[in-house]
């Protein structure tokens, strides 16, 4: 999360020169070849679309989702013993925070500078498709997963929405939408509680050689797309010609979300508005380095989780809706 200026560029990239030229370096950073993808989103070319209803790169991943995502059943079952129920089936206009159905939107920082001025910049957020991500770790369903091109995608038909993955990200990025899933032809009111949406990287799309919709529809082409070794020598090119701030290259081991700032992070993580659905934006180490109690209880003890996710995937093959994992 540190200052990128000419000086120290050579510093930070000869290694990944060294490397890429090693792997065939071709400087094409939209490249979609298969491969560890990544994205780069420069805030110093996002506008928030503030002139138009929506963010173009949010209304193109809303409408994906919104056409993914079940209607949930009625009643919703209440859960034992908590009780607890999120249902966003209702409030599917919201823009302003992640949902289950809206995995993208654009957080509004304005950064009050040295001399007193305010500066406003516009970062996009969604899932940081996390090099060794926490919540793929967890899952006691193993309805998460890493894909060898990046993406961390859950799979519908196999979570339970326990929220096992949200309680260990970093940023608590997945959220639930309860009523909807396999669990209702299982034990509705006993193990989990719906299904966990975020951002996956438009896994189907990027499987056939084509682009994140947020990606395509941008129209100031403030993300980036493409291999990450590329991607990283771009993000520190751009990074050293401004003298920006970078995000997202070493937080919890690394990222497949880069961000480019004309300020200090901790300056953005200071001005914007986080909370529930709302991702901040300060330094995170690797996440499981410090493994809580919670997430070494859920490694130690997978009987439970690995039985039920059994169950689902048996159930799932009765029905037919068996697929190639790559769901939302």
């Amino acid at each position: 999360m540190s200052k990128v200026t000419r000086r120290n560029f050579l510093k930070l990239s000869t290694g990944a020169l060294f490397l890429s030229g090693m792997a065939g370096f071709t400087g094409c950073v939209e490249s979609r070849r298969p491969g560890n993808l990544t994205t780069l989103i420069d805030c110093n070319l996002c506008d928030g679309c503030v002139d138009l209803d929506a963010p173009l790169c949010v209304a193109a991943c809303r409408q994906r989702a919104i056409e993914r995502i079940p209607d949930p059943v009625e009643p919703i079952p209440q859960p034992f013993p908590r009780g607890e129920i999120e249902d966003w089936s209702n409030r599917k206009d919201v823009l302003d925070r992640l949902t289950p159905y809206t995995h993208l939107y654009i957080q509004r920082v304005d950064i009050i500078d040295g001399d007193g001025g305010e500066r406003t910049i516009y970062v996009p957020r969604r899932c940081m498709h996390c090099d060794n991500p926490p919540c793929a770790t967890i899952c006691p369903f193993t309805a998460n997963h890493k894909h060898s091109n990046g993406a961390v995608v859950i799979n519908s038909d196999m979570c339970f929405g326990g929220a096992k993955c949200r309680d260990v990200c970093p940023w608590e990025i997945p959220q639930r939408q309860s009523g909807i899933g396999i669990y209702l032809d299982l034990v509705p009111t006993l193990a989990g509680n719906g299904v966990m949406f975020k951002c996956d990287l438009c896994y189907d799309r990027v499987r056939d050689d084509r682009l994140p919709l947020c990606v395509e529809a941008c129209h100031r082409f403030a993300m980036v797309f493409g291999q990450k070794r590329d991607i990283e020598m771009e993000a520190i090119r751009r990074a050293a010609q401004v003298g920006g701030y970078l995000y997202g290259m070493r937080e919890n081991g690394g990222t497949g979300t880069i961000y480019l700032s004309p300020v200090s992070f901790d300056k953005v993580n200071d001005a914007i508005d986080s909370g529930p659905g709302r991702p901040h934006m300060a330094q995170v180490e690797r996440h499981l380095e410090k493994a809580s109690v919670l997430e070494s209880s859920v490694l130690l003890s997978p009987v439970i989780g690995m039985g039920a996710g059994l169950a689902a995937a048996a159930l799932v093959a009765v029905k037919g809706r068996g697929g190639d994992g790559g769901g939302d």
